[in-house]
């Protein structure tokens, strides 16, 4: 609904009465690896599947709001203007309890930080998931988007996630085959936080675990930057087509700079901020690279980075036609209907 229908005063303070943290006005480019962006509106951070079940039934009782979920932030670009919403920060604690470990499945809180998965389950003796200390996001937001590397991804350990409404408040564990998941992407809506995943994993008889991660974090330091960026912006046209960084490396586009944005030099497809980098320097930039590549290579390269708070003509030219097709509107209509109908209200 339109932002000038709620009141966010009142909104926060029933927030803040079920014991939850809301601010208005929070500065959102604290919680991005960009660290550009303005405010949210309202913003209220979840540490517990508790603190979503309480979130839901405020707002169960108050008018349909626009929701963005945001986790770790390694994927996503928040406008200058900021956000006209409700901001969930989903960021609970990480101690030696956000992981559990049954017959070699492995269920984990969805804001533990994939890295932490992968040493932790390294650390158990346990192998398959030491791809994931390449990914520097939370699960939850990598289950959302399916994230990946080194030739493996969420979709191929993940078990089930466990899903909260925020819309009614229901609960429910989804198995793998109905989070539509796909490239860079899932079935999963504005209003479902993940609060925890489970993965199935096998034994590590030859103790190749460690070397398996320095192995990783050696090819990422070598061939991608560090600094702030957001990981790989433009997602890979498809079968048979060269990659996006490859596109753009060939249109001589690295160090390309608008502001304090910039074209990395080691990665072409990783845009850098710097200090007094603004969120419209890095749009500017992708603009600039998308235009350039379709002139050369005839080719239209979308992003996989989340934009939010951005208009609409912004937001739709940089989307990525394939998660809005048929099939997967469908996908995210199944899921929603299981999680509503599926799951257990609490309260």
């Amino acid at each position: 609904m339109s932002s000038a229908l709620v009141d966010w005063v009142k909104l926060g303070e029933s927030l803040s009465g079920v014991g939850l943290l809301a601010v208005t006005q929070y500065p959102l480019s604290t919680h991005t690896t960009y660290a550009v962006g303005g405010n949210a509106r309202l913003a209220v951070r979840v540490a517990s599947k508790t603190d979503a079940i309480q979130l839901a039934q405020v707002l169960c009782d108050g008018p349909d709001i626009d929701i963005v979920v945001v986790g770790r932030g390694s994927n996503v670009l928040i406008a200058d203007a900021g956000c006209d919403a409700l901001v969930v920060i989903v960021n609970g604690p990480s101690g030696k309890d956000s992981i559990v470990v049954t017959d070699r499945q492995v269920t984990a809180s969805g804001w533990l930080l994939m890295p932490v998965l992968a040493r932790r389950t390294c650390a158990l003796g346990l192998s398959g998931l030491e791809w994931a200390v390449g990914i520097p996001g939370s699960i939850g937001g990598a289950i959302r988007m399916n994230a990946g590397g080194h030739g493996s991804d969420i979709a191929d350990s993940l078990v089930s996630a466990e899903i909260v409404s925020l819309r009614t408040g229901q609960v429910a564990s989804v198995e793998t085959q109905d989070l539509g998941l796909h490239f860079r992407g899932s079935a999963l809506l504005a209003h479902h936080v993940v609060v925890s995943g489970t993965f199935v994993t096998q034994g590590d008889e030859q103790g190749l675990g460690e070397k398996i991660l320095s192995d990783v974090v050696a090819w990422r330091r070598e061939h991608q930057p560090g600094g702030r960026n957001a990981g790989s912006v433009f997602v890979n046209p498809g079968e048979g087509a060269q990659s996006a960084g490859a596109l753009i490396a060939q249109c001589a586009l690295r160090g390309f700079r608008v502001g304090g944005a910039f074209i990395s030099e080691k990665h072409a497809n990783f845009i850098q901020a710097t200090d007094g980098a603004r969120a419209q320097d890095i749009v500017d930039v992708m603009v600039h690279v998308q235009e350039t590549v379709e002139k050369m290579h005839g080719i239209r390269l979308r992003s996989e980075v989340c934009l939010v708070g951005f208009d609409d003509a912004i937001v739709s030219r940089f989307a990525d036609p394939r998660h809005s097709d048929r099939e997967r509107q469908l996908e995210r209509a199944h899921l929603d209907a299981l999680v509503e109908h599926g799951g257990q209200r609490h309260g």
